[in-house]
């Protein structure tokens, strides 16, 4: 179901089409830009659920990674780009979770 949205004098009919105004289409650089901020503010709340669940802090964390809970704390917020390999050291070795890869 459609629903129409008024913003700032402009009718909006889907989120899409807000970001394609707001960033541009996809493809574009301004969209890829935004498109990678959004996947890397969406492993920082991954890790930051786990951490929570597995009832560690920031600091706990980064003593079991060999990382700076500074650097926790910027993955956490979307503020830092994560190498796969430290991905992979945080996720499995510091909190015991699987990573599994899809690609689409």
């Amino acid at each position: 179901m459609s629903k129409t949205v008024k913003q700032k004098g402009k009718t909006l009919t889907s989120f899409e089409e807000h970001l394609d105004k707001q960033y541009g289409k996809i493809g574009t650089a301004n969209r890829t830009q935004f498109e990678i901020k959004a996947k890397a503010f969406a492993i920082g709340e991954i890790i930051k659920e786990e951490r929570r669940i597995a009832e560690m802090t920031q600091e706990q964390l980064a003593e079991k990674t060999g990382t700076k809970k500074s650097f926790i704390s910027r993955i956490e917020n979307g503020h830092s780009d994560i190498q796969l390999s430290t991905l992979y050291k945080i996720l499995e070795y510091g909190l015991g979770r699987k990573i599994s890869l899809v690609i689409k």
